[in-house]
């Protein structure tokens, strides 16, 4: 801020040239009033401009436009990192929005991680007021966050020192320019008026609440100057040429500037035009100030109108993207993910977000002002779905571990019986070990292939003893087998067998031993054997079919085949319900030929057939009755 002695000086220049100002400045009274009412407007916006750029720092860094980073999806330690680096790798006067932002997102990350801690500690019974939680990465982002509040007030403070001083040179140089016009000693008058203005023109900016005002007052004592210097008419016609000649270029430049398409680019060389109109060059000849003044304020008029309906246009175009943008944001508010129950559920709910959130982005870019608000909104939209989305995963991960128990303890077991000796037992357990392990979920990701490969070997090595086991052939089976198969060669060669013989030989045959299972393939050849022995023999028909049927039978009772002799009476009984059904249609059809005689070959012929039916029902049932009496 500026000292008291500082204020009454600006006042003093200021209430002592006020009047001269408006009589002699064309930016104000000397201006006609229709010239005033288009062009004044417009020539104070620059001019303002001007001023607010007049406060930047004398190094004249300008401020890069930079995009603020979405840190949501950022740990608390890359927070701190990106910190870090943005503090140490721009300007701190040009920070502000990446440093917000980043504050933004590690207060809300740490406050969860906070709560969370304060919620564990009061569940394993602690005290609210006992509670205490520090981290090294906190300490670390609070130091970061005080050096740059010491950077940025320091940058302030130099900035502001810098102003007031550079305020106190312009001040002195109005002083000392107003002491040159009432001395007025013509041999010096014009050589020290020039040292005036270069130092006027090496000093640095000043506060912009009164740059307009200093300038004025100089200009003011300017004019004065060239309106006295009638001693060197040469040197003010010659200072008044080279003014309106420079004064000229800068019209034909902002006259040029109206063509310009980028709008920002013209607004900034507007600035340094009226600058440089103010700051670089002096005054013209009295007659030509109101003319120059009126094409440059026209010229200016055109740059501020096109810049003003441009950014009229830019604001409805942002508008239009806000609009967009809380579209989506509506659209996430209202997705719906409490039918989700499984990963797959989730992968799609994630896919759909991220489509919205690419439609998000895709609406376009807003200036940092505009799109604070609507950024807050669609940040709280998404951390609603990833609050959801975290939940169900802490639930799934909680439930893997406990599947991932589960089924190591299966594991224990099935490794436990894979070496077993105890056949019947050890299966049935494995058995139910693979049943049991299809019922439990999945496990962790990166227990997954390990616990599946120790399992799979675990039952693979039961079951590959147990096939070995139940598959190999002892000595007694080998001599069993080669028995049979000659007594099968020997009895192809029986010529004109005799019932008796058959029998005897089903006899013998089951007296030579049980098959192993790789050799049960003899069995079946040899009933073919019977089956052809008995249909030389003359019997009849029941007996023989009985004969063929028990022999069968009763080689599954030998081997104790419950379950082929159990297919066997469900067949038995299928067929025995079928020709039941057959006779009781044909018995129905006989009623369509109650007044034919009986002699009728249709008649005949259907009696035959029910005969035929209770031949072969009869004989089911006799089978059904010889499968009732085994004991298996």
């Amino acid at each position: 801020m500026l000292d008291k002695q500082q204020e009454e000086n600006v006042d003093k220049l200021a209430s002592t040239s006020s009047e001269e100002v408006t009589k002699t400045t064309p930016t104000t009274a000397e201006t006609s009033k229709e010239v005033v009412d288009e062009n004044t407007e417009a020539v104070n916006e620059v001019e303002n401009s001007v001023a607010e750029n007049s406060e930047k720092n004398e190094s004249k860094e300008k401020e890069e436009e930079t995009s603020v980073v979405d840190y949501s999806k950022f740990s608390l330690e890359e927070l701190v990192s990106a910190l870090q680096k943005t503090i140490s790798n721009s300007p701190v006067q040009t920070i502000k929005p990446q440093v917000d932002a980043i504050k933004s997102t590690f207060n809300q990350k740490f406050g969860a991680l906070l709560a969370e801690k304060k919620a564990k500690f009061l569940a394993d019974g602690g005290n609210s007021i006992d509670f205490q939680f520090s981290s090294p990465i906190k300490l670390e982002y609070n130091r970061l966050l005080g050096d740059y509040k010491k950077q940025r007030d320091a940058y302030y403070k130099n900035l502001e020192k810098e102003l007031n001083q550079n305020l106190e040179k312009r001040v002195q140089v109005i002083e000392n320019l107003k002491d040159l016009i009432e001395e007025a000693d013509a041999k010096t008058m014009y050589k020290n008026f020039k040292e005036l203005q270069d130092t006027w023109k090496t000093i640095g900016p000043v506060p912009k609440s009164y740059y307009n005002d200093t300038w004025k007052i100089y200009h003011h004592h300017v004019e004065r100057f060239y309106d006295l210097l009638h001693l060197s008419n040469d040197f003010r016609d010659l200072d008044f040429k080279y003014n309106l000649e420079e004064k000229l270029k800068i019209i034909a430049k902002a006259e040029a500037l109206a063509n310009e398409s980028d709008i920002n680019f013209a607004s900034k060389e507007l600035q340094e035009l009226h600058r440089a109109w103010k700051e670089d060059i002096g005054p013209v000849a009295k007659e030509m100030r109101e003319e120059i003044w009126h094409k440059f304020s026209v010229a200016t008029k055109k740059i501020h109108d096109k810049r003003h309906d441009y950014f009229k246009q830019m604001r409805s175009k942002h508008q239009e993207i806000i609009d967009k943008k809380e579209e989506v944001v509506a659209l996430i508010n209202a997705y719906d993910t409490s039918k989700n129950k499984t990963h797959n559920d989730w992968q799609k709910s994630i896919n759909d977000i991220e489509k919205l959130r690419k439609l998000y982005f895709d609406a376009g870019k807003l200036p940092y002002a505009k799109s604070e608000e609507v950024w807050q909104k669609f940040k709280a939209a998404t951390k609603k779905f990833n609050s959801a989305k975290n939940t169900f995963y802490k639930k799934e991960k909680n439930e893997q571990q406990e599947n991932l128990n589960k089924k190591l303890a299966l594991i224990e077991l099935a490794e436990s019986l894979k070496d077993s000796e105890d056949w019947e037992m050890a299966t049935n357990a494995m058995k139910k070990v693979q049943s049991d392990w299809k019922k439990i979920g999945h496990v962790p990701r990166k227990f997954s292939d390990e616990v599946w490969k120790r399992f799979k070997a675990a039952c693979n090595h039961y079951f590959d003893r147990y096939h070995q086991q139940k598959n190999a052939i002892s000595k007694e089976e080998l001599v069993t087998v080669a028995a049979k198969k000659q007594f099968l060669e020997d009895l192809k060669e029986t010529k004109n067998a005799t019932k008796d013989a058959v029998l005897k030989a089903i006899k013998d045959w089951r007296a030579l031993g049980r098959l192993p299972r790789n050799a049960r393939h003899l069995d079946g050849k040899f009933n073919k054997q019977i089956d052809k022995m008995l249909a030389n023999l003359s019997l009849d028909k029941t007996e023989a079919t009985m004969l063929k049927f028990t022999n069968v039978v009763d080689g599954y009772a030998a081997d104790n085949d419950a379950r082929k002799l159990d297919s066997e009476q469900i067949f038995v009984r299928k067929k025995i319900d079928e020709i039941v059904r057959e006779i009781q249609q044909l018995e129905n059809n006989l009623g369509f030929f109650s007044n034919a005689k009986d002699d009728n070959p249709l008649v005949v012929n259907v009696k035959n057939k029910v005969n035929e039916f209770k031949e072969d029902l009869a004989i089911w049932k006799q089978k059904l009755s010889y499968l009732n009496k085994l004991d298996y």
